[in-house]
């Protein structure tokens, strides 16, 4: 299944204006549920210091949508985001200079298998990132490396209780680019201790309600676009009808405690 291509077709249709760019933001948050669990997670941490002057590490930012959010909740954010393809650094580096936010959030090439900026940062976010990464337990030592005592990593990921759609042994994950189908839940906690960090919290996300509201809002979606681009016109439709109850299964499923789910939200702290 050939996700990536999908979404930088989506990417080159919003990535036009700084408008429409905060507007595929607005969709990323709505239909990806990682979001809603990243940005309850960071809201806890910096709830009564949003004026704090906290030093971020995105590490592997994508299309930049974590580090708009961090630098818009937290007003003296200052953003290093990190990412391997230099068409998305140089886009939104373009796209926050023209926000005015250029002073505050820098993207920068790099690969995080080498990339360390020693005792630098506060809090650090790898999300939707370390199932590309080969070589993870050496990227959660750099990340540990680059932040101060005291400083959290948080973490999306998909578990090994089906993330990347994979149930079962000899299945293929739904997307390509993935070099895991998940982690074991007492797995990365002693990985991220390997590297150094001193206490880890862990749960279970995308449960049976979130799992249900991936697939009428990503996974029937993205592959009924790989049959043709020509339903790129049937989405709106397709929306409206089906994400109500997408949304209500979301906010049941970061409403639940799970104990077991397709994903994990790790917080490590050095």
């Amino acid at each position: 299944m050939e996700y990536d291509p999908v979404k930088r077709s989506l990417g080159n249709v919003f990535n036009k204006t700084p408008f429409l760019r905060k507007v595929f933001y607005k969709l990323l948050d709505l239909l990806l549920l990682r979001a809603w669990y990243i940005k309850r997670e960071i809201k806890k941490e910096y709830k009564n210091k949003r004026n704090s002057e906290v030093k971020v590490f995105d590490a592997g930012a994508g299309f930049g949508q974590y580090s708009y959010f961090v630098s818009s909740y937290l007003e003296r954010a200052q953003v290093i985001a990190v990412d391997v393809k230099t068409e998305q650094v140089e886009d939104c580096n373009d796209f926050f200079e023209k926000i005015g936010r250029a002073d505050r959030v820098k993207f920068e090439y790099g690969d995080l298998t080498k990339y360390v900026k020693l005792d630098n940062f506060d809090m650090a976010m790898a999300i939707d990132v370390m199932e590309h990464i080969l070589e993870d337990e050496l990227v959660f030592k750099n990340i540990c490396d680059s932040l101060h005592k005291g400083g959290c990593l948080l973490i999306s990921t998909p578990s090994d209780k089906g993330g990347s759609d994979v149930h079962h042994e000899g299945e293929h994950s739904f997307i390509d680019e993935h070099v895991r189908d998940g982690y074991n839940i007492d797995d990365i906690e002693r990985k991220l201790k390997n590297a150094g960090f001193s206490n880890v919290e862990k749960r279970y996300s995308y449960g049976v309600p979130g799992s249900i509201a991936w697939r009428i809002s990503m996974k029937w979606p993205i592959q009924l676009l790989n049959i043709s681009k020509l339903f790129f016109i049937l989405l709106v439709p397709y929306y409206i009808i089906l994400y109500p109850l997408a949304f209500l299964l979301d906010w049941i499923d970061v409403s639940t405690n799970h104990k077991s789910g397709t994903g994990l939200i790790v917080k490590a702290v050095k």
